[in-house]
């Protein structure tokens, strides 16, 4: 996104991956997300901007979890990109299948 997220939150649940980047955007961007409009542009922006970067990030989702992303997944994601005027950025992606508990090491 350009900007380094100050955190970052991934929730798996079923087929569905949803990750959202906390205090990602700019001072500048925060001021335009004050009004709808300006949320919108945002969001418009960072749509355009996700569809154009986003290869490296789902070939390391494929890779961690071992299943595809849903042939429309990117366009559920661009259509699910949510900027919040608080600075999150939340992008939602479709895989194809789920993953078993015994997939995941760990607690």
């Amino acid at each position: 996104m350009g900007r380094r997220p100050k955190s970052v939150a991934v929730v798996l649940a079923g087929d569905t991956l949803v990750i959202t980047m906390h205090r990602v955007l700019s001072p500048a961007e925060l001021v335009l997300a004050a009004s709808p409009a300006g949320t919108a542009q945002l969001q418009e922006f960072h749509q355009q901007l996700f569809n154009h970067s986003s290869d490296p990030l789902r070939q390391e989702i494929r890779r961690i979890t071992g299943l595809e992303l849903c042939e429309d997944a990117k366009h559920k994601a661009t259509a699910a990109a949510q900027v919040f005027s608080v600075g999150r950025v939340v992008q939602v992606f479709l895989l194809d299948g789920r993953l078993s508990a015994e997939s995941w090491e760990g607690p």
